[in-house]
């Protein structure tokens, strides 16, 4: 039986149980019970009877539903089986270890008992059910979200050749055929077949004389469902979409494939079982699509970016398998953490790398080299994948990020010791480090020391709070907003370094003062609430200026990946509607009142 003070320090960073009276928490976490599991292990099968309510302290699971796909890879503090205890008791899933570690389990009963007698526990578990992830249903799609890119077009006095070439370089199967802005018709594969080839007519004929005119077509808030009714009855491969009389798409069998080709289950598959660092960047060259159909779906922000982190860390691990598989296993034991908006399970369609290993203290000076191939084969490797090299060099390449777990407490005390700006900013980088593949004992012993003794010291935190002070959000005089006033970003704010970093660097900060352990900026504002670091009316008026931010964001970087351009964090003030102004810019102010008061608490310290 695990120690119950164990579990209890464990809840204290698991919600809901962290929102549990004391004496109610000790007295849950006498309930669960300790189980080791080892990777490929069945922990139960769908249909089997559950014994209780599973919650992972180590290791990772990978949940399966009874076809086999995988639906979610889970990893330290997430819980699993409630879907079955909350229907008929049976599971509702398979559930697989994907790597050693340990499972807490509450019995079935006490899970029941709490989810009647805790309000923030139903809410918890049926806000899971309800508004977790969902599938991306093809049939309640909007067409603007399933286009695949901006229509390639030709005029009615083109030749037939000239049309026919147009497509093979474009790599698409039909044209629209517009005079200006006016929409005329389209040319397809098939036109050229039947109509070009197979009777023989001259190739210099104008596309006029071979298009179909006025197809029927659909405009942008038309549904998947009416794309599927429309080609089915009437057996067409191609759908202009048209806008006001204007082409602003065309909708393809090709795309509704690819629709359903995609979910970040499928990608999280592909990725652990691919072969090749090719095969892996293939998997991740699908992230852009996924976005695109998750914020259509609209799921929340932190379960767009959580899946999205899902996918890189899937990769990372397959990476470190690979690498293992050709530089033999490793001499000692290692853990390789991630941090920046990977460690924070906060990615989006731009990411590059930041990560770091720590080495277990037997290592050798004859270790290095296996340890430095391993970092580069993983860093290449993510580069190849779109994860790009961190411009800063903060890497496990870098041999100053790939060192023994004493020269990691030694740099945490260092910096913590002699706060100057250089070591402010690392501190601010490393604490939101997370064990992505190997022993994550190294890391736990590492992150535990650290925060109890960067909290206690009053100096660094009052630096880390002047540091987390130094990203303002963009607010302008008279309700409007600070845009950027030169280059290639005039007239744009940046949603990201004025947006969501100071929350995040708020959060870094409460999670500092709390001695908290997440290092999700959501999942750190809510534990700061619940440890009373912020009062309850901060804490929510904080997660809704952040939630409305980052869902924004994320829907600049979903339009911009729809009309063919690399996703960024730049958004235009003009794009939005004047309420998405209004309320965008209340966020703002939100995020900078939390900053006052936290400036004003640094100043009651010092």
């Amino acid at each position: 039986m695990e120690d119950v003070q164990t579990i209890v320090s464990f809840l204290e960073t698991v919600h809901p149980y962290d929102s549990l009276p004391r004496d109610e928490l000790v007295r849950v976490a006498g309930c669960f019970s300790r189980r080791e599991i080892a990777a490929d292990e069945t922990i139960y099968r769908h249909g089997e009877r559950l014994v209780g309510l599973y919650l992972v302290k180590r290791g990772s699971v990978e949940i399966l539903e009874p076809s086999g796909d995988v639906i979610s890879v889970l990893g330290p503090r997430n819980s699993f089986g409630e879907r079955g205890l909350m229907r008929d008791g049976r599971a509702a899933t398979t559930a697989r270890a994907t790597s050693d570690g340990v499972l807490l389990m509450l019995p079935a009963d006490e899970f029941r008992r709490l989810f009647e007698a805790s309000p923030a526990f139903e809410r918890f578990f049926t806000r899971r059910r309800t508004q977790g992830y969902r599938a991306s249903d093809l049939t309640t799609q909007k067409v603007v979200d399933l286009m695949a890119r901006k229509p390639v077009t030709c005029g009615p006095a083109d030749a037939v050749r000239t049309a026919a070439m147009k497509m093979r370089d474009a790599g698409v199967s039909s044209l629209g055929v517009v005079d200006g802005d006016t929409f005329l018709g389209i040319v397809t594969i098939r036109d050229m077949t039947n109509k070009v080839v197979a009777v023989g007519l001259d190739t210099m004929t104008p596309v006029a004389e071979v298009m179909t005119r006025d197809p029927v077509a659909l405009t942008p808030e038309a549904l998947g469902s009416d794309i599927l009714h429309i080609m089915l009855e009437r057996r067409i491969g191609h759908l202009p979409v048209l806008e006001d009389g204007r082409l602003v798409g065309m909708i393809t069998q090709t795309d509704l494939t690819r629709f359903q080709a995609v979910s970040s289950a499928q990608l999280v598959r592909d990725a652990a079982t691919a072969e090749t660092v090719a095969e892996l960047a293939a998997v991740t060259a699908r992230i852009p699509r996924l976005l695109v159909q998750l914020v259509a779906a609209h799921n929340s922000h932190e379960v767009v970016t959580r899946l999205i982190t899902d996918i890189a860390d899937t990769v990372t691990r397959r990476l470190l398998t690979l690498a293992e598989a050709e530089l033999g296993p490793a001499p000692v034991p290692y853990v390789w953490c991630a941090c920046g908006s990977q460690g924070r399970q906060e990615q989006t369609g731009v990411s590059d790398q930041d990560n770091c290993l720590i080495i277990s203290d037997k290592m050798l000076p004859a270790d290095e080299p296996w340890f430095a191939a391993l970092a580069k084969f993983v860093s290449d490797g993510l580069n190849a994948c779109g994860y790009v090299y961190c411009p800063g060099d903060m890497m496990a390449t870098n041999p100053k990020w790939r060192q023994p777990l004493r020269v990691w407490r030694r740099y945490f005390l260092n910096w913590i010791e002699r706060p100057d700006p250089m070591a402010q900013m690392l501190a601010s980088v490393m604490f939101d480090l997370r064990p992505i593949g190997g022993e994550d004992r190294l890391f736990d012993e590492l992150q535990h020391d650290t925060l109890e003794v960067a909290a206690k010291n009053s100096i660094f935190v009052a630096h880390m709070i002047s540091n987390s002070l130094k990203h303002t959000p963009p607010l302008g005089l008279i309700r409007g907003f600070a845009t950027i006033r030169s280059g290639e970003h005039k007239n744009h704010i940046d949603l990201k370094h004025n947006g969501v970093v100071p929350v995040i660097d708020l959060g870094r900060v409460y999670a500092l003062i709390g001695e908290l352990e997440p290092s999700n900026t959501r999942a750190r504002v809510l534990a700061a609430e619940n440890a009373g670091v912020i009062s309850v009316s901060g804490a929510r008026d904080l997660v809704e200026a952040y939630d409305m931010i980052a869902h924004i964001r994320l829907e600049n970087q979903a339009r911009l990946i729809r009309s063919g351009r690399p996703p960024d964090n730049f958004l235009a003030p003009s794009d939005l509607s004047d309420f998405e102004r209004s309320h965008l810019r209340d966020a703002f102010v939100v995020v900078r009142t939390m900053q006052s008061a936290l400036g004003s608490a640094r100043g009651a310290r010092t």
